[in-house]
C-alpha cells in the first residue's frame, strides 16, 4: 500500500510558536513510518513558510523556550519557501527555489517551482494565524484534507467571548465573565471597571485570542485590575475577564472524533502556582497531572458528556481538549474554555488522557488522519454549482 505524504506544518507566526515546535517533533517521532510519510513545513515567526530540511528535533517545550528567551537557539533551519495555491489543484502545496544567475541555460535566475505531493495536512499550530481559522481556511481554498476542526470552530475555540457565548445557547455551565475591546476600553474606562469589579474578586483577565494562558492574570486587588486589563490588550484587541471560581480543580477532558465523537478519562491539573499559568505549564517542573482525576462516577460521566457537548457546540472535527473548573465549596462544575488543536506532544494532558485509555500516540495520529480524509470525502460529495 502506498504511503500517505502528511504535510505536517507547525512553528507558525504567534507566542505559542515554540510549544508548536515541540508537538511536531512528537508527530515526526511517534508517527507511523509504515504507513505515512511526514514532511516538515514550517511557518517562521515572521510567517514566511519553507520546507524545512529535516523535521524538528524531539525537545521538550521547556527546553525549546528557554532557547528562544536565551537566544541561543539553533540557526533558524535552512528550507525552500513553500507557498500555498488557494485555489483547487493537483499541487496545492509547492516549494519555491530561485537559482542564481550565471552562464549557462539552467541556471539563468529563474525560479524552479516543485509539488510537495501532499496527501493530507497535519495544521500542529497554536494560537493565532494558525489555530483560528486562518490557516484552516486556506485549506479549505485549497480543498485539501487537514486534521482538525473547521474554520468555524476553529475561529469560534481561539476567541474565548464568542466561545462562550456558544456554550451559554448551548446551556452549558459557565462562570459569570464580562467581554470589551480596546475601542471601549479607551472610549469608558470607568463603567467597563465598575463592571468588572461586581463581578467579585479574584477575576481572571485573558486576551481573549490567545492560548497557553499568554497574557492572563489573576487579580485580587481593585489596584491591579487596570494593570492587568492593559497588559492583556498588549496581546489582544478583545479581553475576557471571568470571575473566580472558590478553590477551583482544574478538570480537562479530550475529545477525538467528527459527528459522533468520544471521550478519554478526564485529567487534573495541579499547578504549582497560584494559578496554571505558561510558566507553570512549560517551565515549572513542580506541576503536576492526575490521570485519571480524582472524581465521582457521576463527575466522570458530567464532565464526558459537557465535554461532548462544547464540541458539537462549535461544530468540532477531529480534536479537542475541554477544561473545566470544579469548585470546591459547592461542588458545581463550570465549563472553562475548548482547545481546538491542544498541545500535542506525548507527554501532553491530550495524549495522556488517551493513552490511559489504551491509546497510544502513533494510534492517535492514525485516528486524526483517517477522521481528516473522512471528513474531506464527505465533503466532496457537496453541490458547488446551483446549475
Amino acid at each position: 500500500m502506498k504511503k500517505l505524504r502528511v504535510g505536517v506544518i507547525y512553528g507558525g507566526r504567534s507566542g505559542e510558536h515554540e510549544v508548536s515546535v515541540t508537538s511536531a517533533a512528537s508527530i515526526f517521532k511517534y508517527i507511523d513510518r509504515g504507513r505515512y510519510e511526514p514532511v516538515p513545513i514550517r511557518i517562521e515567526k515572521d510567517g514566511r513558510w519553507t520546507l524545512a530540511d529535516r523535521a524538528p528535533a524531539a525537545l521538550s517545550a521547556s527546553e525549546v523556550i528557554q532557547q528562544a528567551r536565551l537566544n541561543v537557539s539553533r540557526p533558524p533551519r535552512a528550507g525552500r519557501d513553500t507557498l500555498l495555491a488557494a485555489y483547487p489543484s493537483d499541487e496545492t502545496l509547492i516549494t519555491v527555489e530561485r537559482r542564481a544567475s550565471g552562464d549557462s541555460a539552467e541556471d539563468d535566475g529563474r525560479a524552479v517551482v516543485t509539488g510537495l505531493g501532499l496527501d493530507v495536512v497535519f495544521p500542529v499550530l497554536h494560537g493565532p494565524y494558525g489555530e483560528d481559522g486562518t490557516v484552516q481556511g486556506l485549506l479549505e481554498l485549497a480543498n485539501v484534507p487537514y486534521v482538525g476542526a473547521g474554520v468555524l470552530a476553529s475561529a469560534a475555540g481561539m476567541d474565548k467571548a464568542v466561545m462562550k457565548v456558544l456554550f451559554a445557547a448551548r446551556g452549558l455551565p459557565v462562570v459569570a465573565w464580562r467581554g470589551f475591546v480596546r475601542s471601549e476600553w479607551e472610549r469608558d474606562r470607568d463603567r467597563i471597571v465598575g463592571d468588572v469589579i461586581a463581578l467579585g474578586l479574584p477575576v481572571f483577565v485573558k486576551p481573549a485570542n490567545l492560548g497557553s494562558s499568554v497574557g492572563i492574570s489573576k487579580v485580587k486587588s481593585d489596584a491591579e485590575l487596570i494593570p492587568a486589563i492593559e497588559h492583556a490588550l498588549e496581546f489582544d484587541r478583545k479581553v475576557v475577564v471571568e470571575a473566580g471560581v472558590v478553590n477551583a480543580r482544574e478538570i480537562e477532558c479530550a475529545v477525538l472524533g467528527n459527528d459522533d465523537p468520544t471521550t478519554s478519562v478526564p485529567g487534573e491539573i495541579i499547578s504549582a502556582r497560584e494559578f496554571y499559568d505558561y510558566e507553570a505549564k512549560y517551565l515549572d517542573e513542580g506541576s503536576r497531572s492526575v490521570i485519571p482525576a480524582d472524581l465521582t462516577k457521576e463527575q466522570v460521566a458530567e464532565v464526558q458528556r459537557l465535554s461532548i457537548a462544547a464540541f458539537q457546540s462549535i461544530d468540532g472535527s477531529g480534536l479537542s481538549r475541554v477544561d473545566f473548573l470544579l469548585a470546591g465549596d459547592t461542588g458545581r462544575l463550570y465549563v472553562n474554555e475548548i482547545n481546538t488543536m491542544p498541545g500535542f506532544t506525548s507527554i501532553s494532558m491530550y495524549s495522556k488522557m488517551w493513552e490511559a485509555g489504551g491509546v497510544s500516540y502513533a494510534e492517535l495520529v492514525d485516528r486524526l488522519i483517517q477522521l481528516a480524509l473522512s471528513r474531506h470525502a464527505e465533503k466532496q460529495k457537496l453541490r458547488t454549482s446551483a446549475l
